[in-house]
């Protein structure tokens, strides 16, 4: 049995060293000081110091919500603040490896006759990569000669400052596409409105990024979609572990994804066949543009698309709300809500949803959680702390992180994730928390691990009944820096909670439970100067 805590041995193991707090109310100070005055870019560099993460935000639980009475009564409190779409269970499938997810999205590609959307941090450059930039290019083409598929569009989102590294990048290997066929490709670069002025020209181009990109991973044809964390590139491709889920033929679903991208789109740069970027007219430019107005117009925007979305799903789907055991009548036994974070467009749906599930998660219910990038915020690191449910958290051994062998500072990441697994365990073993919450690493020789999201299961249930896929990292890049996007997929259908079983099974059977003696391995050995900079840099990455 754990032990008890209270609040105050809680609250002293979670926060920061003073030190940190100092830098963090000197940086709320600053950045409160810039917003009121509308001033320079560079204090956008003092959030970067320290993590500031407001108390969890708790919401109340509706009437029926406690105890198994059914998922309709533990999880329709979703409804209220995002779409539900109800699909059959047996349109969701479960992609189980990199070439499943590759071969996938060439097949779709090539038999897409209205629609290809696809959005990504960026798309790679390699043989590979090409050879998705042909299939689009046989589909337009197809279209042009084919009757059946007048009218197939291509829709491209990418981030900017990752799709513009290098000579050769994203935005040459699509060129070509956008040169051939203008009328019926779009490409869009997403620019963050936090990488302006002297910042913008201070940080190098391989770092640039940091401040904050165009993050979903949505690839979407006809009536069909992929949510994946995985991006454009050959290792996703080939030896990088993600997950990735299909969802064949829901068109409510593919309607909200694609006016989703859509908006996203339309506030980002447009890529033109001379490789110029221009914005759309009428709309604020993210760097050159004031700061406030970008974003609120942004947001306006991206809302457009939830709110719209939202009102039409209740309508339709009123029993929602109803004290209805069940999930729904006939084959419809799914509910898919599409969960957006884009905090700096002041966007923070996913925040809010993912914590009231780490809220509400009590003794009796057991969630797996996954993230290649071990980082949690302090409001999740409190809410795992301080909840009553068993956990079970998988990350990345070093030599499977991304980062391993890097060249530079960036070589010296793993070292960093190993130093705040080892805080984070430390702390779970100050409270007596050994045996509710377990850490894992994933091994796997010659591959990488970018897998994220979580398993849900309810009490005395040996399937999970709930998972989260999508882009974010549950890090504070993913809550505050970067545009994410994930689906909770609530389903009462048996088989695919037994797919879902099989997929967090298959990932944590490559894992090994971390113990106080892993930290002690000499190849989990941390310098003092990485310890040092970790409180610093944690919020890059």
């Amino acid at each position: 049995m754990a032990a008890p805590m209270s609040w105050r041995r809680l609250v002293y193991s979670v926060y920061p060293p003073a030190i940190a707090g100092v830098f963090t109310r000197i940086s709320d100070r600053l950045f409160r000081a810039r917003d009121r005055r509308g001033g320079s870019s560079v204090l956008l560099l003092a959030p970067l110091l320290a993590e500031a993460d407001p108390a969890p935000r708790y919401v109340s639980r509706p009437a029926g919500a406690q105890g198994t009475d059914g998922l309709c009564a533990h999880f329709r409190w979703m409804a209220e603040h995002v779409p539900a779409f109800r699909v059959p269970g047996n349109h969701i499938h479960i992609l189980s490896s990199p070439d499943q997810f590759y071969q996938t999205i060439k097949a779709r590609i090539k038999t897409a006759k209205r629609r290809v959307v696809m959005a990504s941090l960026y798309l790679g450059t390699g043989q590979l990569e090409q050879e998705l930039v042909d299939c689009m290019e046989d589909a337009l083409e197809r279209s042009q000669d084919n009757s059946d598929a007048p009218d197939l569009k291509v829709s491209v989102l990418l981030d900017y400052t990752r799709g513009s590294r290098g000579q050769i990048n994203s935005r040459t290997m699509l060129l070509p596409l956008l040169q051939r066929f203008a009328s019926q490709m779009r490409v869009s670069l997403y620019h963050t409105p936090d990488l302006r002025g002297l910042l913008r020209l201070l940080v190098p181009q391989r770092f640039n990024e940091t401040i904050g990109v165009q993050h979903i991973k949505v690839y979407l044809f006809d009536d069909s979609i992929i949510i994946s964390g995985a991006n454009l590139s050959d290792s996703y491709f080939t030896n990088r572990q993600d997950r990735y889920v299909l969802l064949e033929n829901c068109r409510e679903v593919a309607d909200f994804f694609s006016d989703l991208v859509e908006a996203v789109g339309d506030v980002s740069l447009q890529l033109q066949p001379d490789d110029s970027v221009t914005m759309l007219e009428g709309m604020v430019h993210p760097y050159k543009g004031n700061r406030q107005d970008f974003s609120a117009a942004a947001r306006k925007r991206i809302m457009e698309v939830m709110n719209t979305a939202h009102v039409r799903q209740r309508l339709l789907n009123g029993s929602v709300d109803s004290e209805d055991e069940g999930m729904s009548e006939g084959e419809e036994d799914t509910w898919v809500f599409p969960l957006v974070q884009m905090k700096p467009l002041g966007i923070q749906l996913d925040e809010q949803v993912t914590q009231r599930l780490l809220t509400d998660a009590g003794p009796t219910s057991t969630v797996f959680l996954t993230s290649g990038y071990f980082n949690l915020t302090q409001a999740y690191m409190r809410l795992v702390l301080g909840a009553g449910a068993r956990y079970r958290i998988l990350t990345a051994s070093p030599e499977v992180n991304g980062f391993f062998g890097a060249k530079g500072v960036a070589g010296a990441i793993p070292a960093a994730y190993i130093h705040i697994a080892r805080q984070f365990y430390n702390q779970v073993c100050f409270l007596g928390q050994q045996e509710r919450i377990h850490l894992h690493e994933y091994h796997r020789s010659q591959w990488t691990f970018h897998a994220k999201g979580l398993w849900y299961y309810l009490q005395g249930q040996d399937r999970p009944c709930l998972t989260l896929i999508g882009s974010p990292n549950f890090g504070y890049r993913s809550v505050h820096r970067d545009l994410e996007a994930q689906i909770a997929i609530v389903t009462e259908n048996k088989e695919l909670q037994s797919r879902l079983q099989e997929e967090q099974e298959i990932l944590y059977l490559r894992s090994t439970e971390v113990s106080g003696s892993t930290f002690e391995r000499p190849d989990r050995h941390v310098k003092l100067w990485v310890k040092l900079v970790t409180p610093l840099i944690k919020n890059f990455f």
